[in-house]
């Protein structure tokens, strides 16, 4: 795992500014805090933050082609490298090392920029080929790993992070389409940033520099997965544990301490089973993180599948600060970022670093076998559209109203409002909806006018995709949209951001492709038959996990934010949603901020998110003089 940043020009008379890629580069030490490297010539520059975890000892980069015209660097893991060195070896290519990187440039000799075909793992590459002076970028299928770029008058840069690229930047101006997205969702999803001047490079997706011009053109699709119709849940609960198995056995190699994360659900006790299945014999660690409210805190259940596999665990009480989150949660995203779970993945992640390098997670498992509520939430919705209008817009909603408040995560009555609100939309569009905090009319009361009329519908950021997936079923069309917003630009974002702050590695079995495109080549019978979510994978895990394990109901890795914003978190509040800093940004109006700020303040839970985004973009904003 590593922190990679670069810069190619068209005009080699000027060269590569060798201060400025330094400075880039060290704006990401805590992604690779091991050692660093650099390749400059006239026309381009590569750096690379490396922190150790294959052939730790002579593993470095950037690595280079046997004629030295081919450099690269990467940031992420290559689980097939040995493969493909044997493959390479025997056509005649030599290797200096057994890092997984160096098996980059020569596959780029024997395919050209088509290569990042033949790599499985997580990955975001820099590749520059001297000869041709053409810079390649490349990210992984699912987006596990991240890359910026931007792209002006005659040059690029790129880097993992975006604080790499504003180095090398001369202007940054707002993209307010980004803000708005950020109000709904909660984060800023592909390919736009905060800035817009800088973009992400899209999961999937090959960026090809030369002469001057960019081109993008994506090297893989979910769309094209073939289909496997007429598969029995015999066979296909088979082959999930085989592939389930394979992934994570490719994925416990490392040179250097290994554990994993466990919440005590299934997803990741499906991983914790399959590393104990894998090394039998060895020592396992294990962590998980836990609240004081019951409602939200999993110890207990992890604690019994740790028991089940007899693994070294260790877990953590979350008492979270508010300087933690000034100093290290809002510079790891460079962007507004407010998913509320990041505060215990943070820790979590904190807590994995005292005793490993490398944790493998249970991340994607909701995506891929329909785990989420939402999806029950979509089969409940296709009846209720059934219903008489009258009975959809007035008698179920006015019943809705009477229902008691509550702060408990994933309430009845968070869910019943949610519903009814959400429900009469078209699919699509509901499905985005039962996500999204700030809704287009919310937006219109919060916003100061001259803002809120350079705003377009968030829902552009789902649309195209849900569109893309309508050769799948109903239920893997959802599913495929999700995998193509929400789990890159969410929850692998969040994993990314917070895990490197703390140099760890975190690898996601779940999502390996073998794993992703049998999750998508299934029809939504075997994972969602009636309301029985991840139907497929309990069943997969029957007689593995704990029964209690498998009967638990979804919960998900959220965090008792309510509480936090009335206590720890307060002070924030206060300062940076006061008066004087709203007004001096410009973007929000104080009245509507004030009184969401007093409202929950004085009890009422309901808008605890709604405050959290907008308590984080403020923060962000006081930092960022494009915003101010």
């Amino acid at each position: 795992m590593c922190g990679i940043a670069g810069i190619a020009v068209a005009d080699g008379s000027r060269g590569v500014d060798e201060e400025r890629l330094r400075a880039m580069c060290a704006t990401l030490t805590h992604r690779g805090p091991d050692e660093e490297g650099f390749f400059l010539s006239g026309t381009a520059g590569l750096a690379v933050r490396r922190l150790a975890v294959i052939d730790v000892r002579h593993g470095r980069q950037p690595v280079r082609s046997e004629d030295g015209t081919v450099h690269a660097v990467l940031n992420g893991a290559l689980y097939n490298h040995a493969r493909l060195r044997r493959e390479l070896a025997a056509r005649g290519h030599t290797f200096r090392s057994g890092n997984d990187a160096e098996v980059i440039p020569h596959l780029y000799e024997e395919y050209g920029t088509d290569f990042a075909r033949h790599l499985e793992g997580m990955f975001a590459i820099a590749l520059y080929d001297a000869a041709r002076r053409r810079l390649v970028l490349c990210r992984d299928r699912i987006g596990v790993k991240p890359l910026h770029y931007a792209d002006g008058a005659g040059g690029i840069v790129f880097g993992s992070e975006i604080k790499a690229v504003l180095c090398a930047i001369p202007e940054r101006t707002p993209d307010l389409q980004a803000f708005s997205a950020y109000l709904s969702l909660m984060y800023v999803p592909a390919p736009r940033t905060m800035y817009r001047e800088v973009r992400k490079l899209e999961p999937g997706h090959t960026l090809v520099w030369q002469d001057g011009a960019a081109t993008v053109h994506r090297y893989w699709a979910l769309a094209d997965v073939p289909r496997r119709p007429g598969l029995t849940a015999d066979d296909a609960t088979e082959m999930l544990r085989e592939v389930v198995l394979d992934s994570v056995r490719q994925q416990l190699a490392a040179d250097v301490p290994l554990g994993c994360f466990l919440s005590g659900g299934i997803d990741s006790g499906t991983v914790v089973a399959a590393a104990r299945q894998a090394r039998p014999d060895a020592t396992l660690k294990t962590f998980s993180v836990g609240f004081a409210d019951r409602s939200y805190d999993e110890r207990r259940e992890a604690a019994l599948v740790a028991r089940q596999f007899d693994t070294d665990h260790t877990d953590l009480l979350v008492e979270p600060s508010a300087q933690d989150v000034v100093d290290g949660m809002l510079p790891a995203f460079d962007e507004p970022f407010a998913d509320p779970s990041m505060v215990p993945t943070y820790y979590l992640c904190q807590l994995a670093r005292r005793q490993v390098t490398v944790a493998l997670s249970g991340d994607g498992g909701d995506e891929l076998f329909a785990g989420y509520l939402t999806y029950q939430a979509d089969k409940y919705a296709r009846y209720y559209r059934l219903l008489p209008r009258a009975v959809t817009d007035r008698v179920v909603p006015g019943l809705v109203r009477f229902l008691p408040r509550s702060s408990a995560r994933a309430s009845f009555d968070f869910k019943a409002r949610r519903f009814v609100e959400n429900a009469v939309e078209d699919p699509g569009r509901s499905h985005y909806l039962w996500r999204v905090v700030f809704r287009e009319a919310r937006k219109a009361w919060l916003l100061q006018p001259d803002v809120y009329a350079e705003l377009s519908d968030a829902y552009d950021t789902h649309e195209p995709h849900y569109g893309a997936g309508a050769g799948f079923d109903p239920l893997t069309r959802f599913q495929y949209t999700d995998a193509h917003v929400y789990l890159p630009d969410d929850v692998l974002t969040k994993v990314d951001r917070v895990s490197m702050a703390h140099a760890l590695e975190v690898r996601v079995p779940l999502l390996a492709t073998p794993v992703l495109e049998f999750a998508f080549s299934l029809p939504g019978r075997l994972k969602l038959p009636g309301l029985r979510p991840k139907w497929l994978l309990r069943r997969a895990m029957t007689g593995v996990l704990p029964p209690r394990t498998l009967a638990m109901r979804k919960k998900g890795f959220n965090a008792p934010l309510p509480r936090w914003l009335r206590g720890v978190f307060r002070p924030l509040v206060r300062e940076y949603l006061s008066r004087d800093v709203v007004r001096r940004q410009g973007y929000l109006r104080f009245d509507a901020v004030d009184a969401l700020v007093e409202r929950h303040l004085s009890g009422a839970a309901e808008h605890a998110r709604e405050l959290w985004i907008l308590l984080l973009f403020a923060m962000w904003a006081e930092q960022e003089k494009a915003y101010r």
